[in-house]
């Protein structure tokens, strides 16, 4: 956490920590719980898909260690090809939130994904599905390709976020689309969340760089040889990145320039 008045809004909740989690691919239900406690988060994202109907301790023991008090849900409709499977996912998210104690969430990361190969967001599905859910009273976070007229359509329609790619999922190829995603943060109203490609602490740091409002990450902590360490090192490049982006860095300059002053420290005054 950088300062007290940094935080992040999105819809009607406001969040201390930039850094949002995934919960697939961890080896051991002990390696998830200790990476997401490790890295502060406050957002965790869960396939609806992937879960049970009904909680309970036996099968979804991994849901039942977390404390629900210091995590928000974020239910995405992974595995949703159309824009109706993804709205069926996203009222399910919300049963979801429900049952752990999250009766007013209706967060929902939208992904309609109809490409099996390359697993990259359907446009017209998501455009169609953000529409309706808005309407329904959700707290849409889209998640799209880098396409900057996408976006702002999204922020016309009412969605919270946006949630760009920075490369394909799970691929750690890190930021392939920086000229988009810069023109997507000029231009946005409402948080720019990028999701999706990041591999290592210095991609994070970069995209807070950027100006993005948060990284949402799950494979390079998940796939990490140790990855409680790299849950921390992911907090600290996101917390670097946003104090960088504050700070406001130096005017690049096209020779050198010496960094001791040319005059004694009393004349600068």
């Amino acid at each position: 956490m950088i300062n007290n008045s940094d935080t992040l809004k999105i819809g009607n909740k406001t969040f201390n920590s930039r850094l949002m989690l995934g919960s697939g691919k961890y080896r051991t239900i002990e390696n998830a719980v200790n990476s997401i406690i490790t890295s502060d988060c406050e957002i965790l994202t869960v396939a609806v898909r992937r879960l049970p109907t009904k909680l309970t301790n036996d099968n979804t023991s991994f849901l039942k260690s977390l404390d629900w008090n210091k995590l928000w849900l974020l239910p995405n409709t992974a595995g949703s090809q159309t824009a109706e499977e993804a709205i069926r996912m996203a009222f399910l998210g919300h049963e979801l939130a429900c049952q752990l104690g999250q009766e007013d969430n209706f967060f929902v990361k939208l992904e309609v994904i109809s490409d099996p190969k390359y697993l990259l967001p359907d446009p017209i599905g998501t455009l169609k599905a953000a529409e309706f859910l808005v309407k329904k009273g959700f707290t849409v976070l889209p998640y799209i390709n880098a396409d900057p007229m996408l976006a702002l359509h999204l922020e016309d329609l009412g969605c919270a976020t946006v949630m760009p790619l920075g490369s394909p999922i799970g691929s750690g190829q890190g930021l392939n689309n920086i000229s988009n995603l810069q023109i997507i943060i000029e231009n946005s109203s409402i948080p720019v969340i990028i999701d999706a490609g990041i591999g290592t602490p210095s991609e994070a740091a970069k995209s807070m760089e950027l100006g993005a409002d948060g990284v949402l990450l799950n494979t390079a902590i998940a796939q990490a040889t140790t990855p409680e360490k790299m849950a921390l090192a992911m907090k600290l490049a996101v917390e670097a990145g946003r104090l960088g982006y504050l700070a406001g860095r130096m005017e690049k300059k096209s020779y050198a320039s010496p960094s001791s002053p040319l005059g004694h420290i009393s004349q600068l005054n």
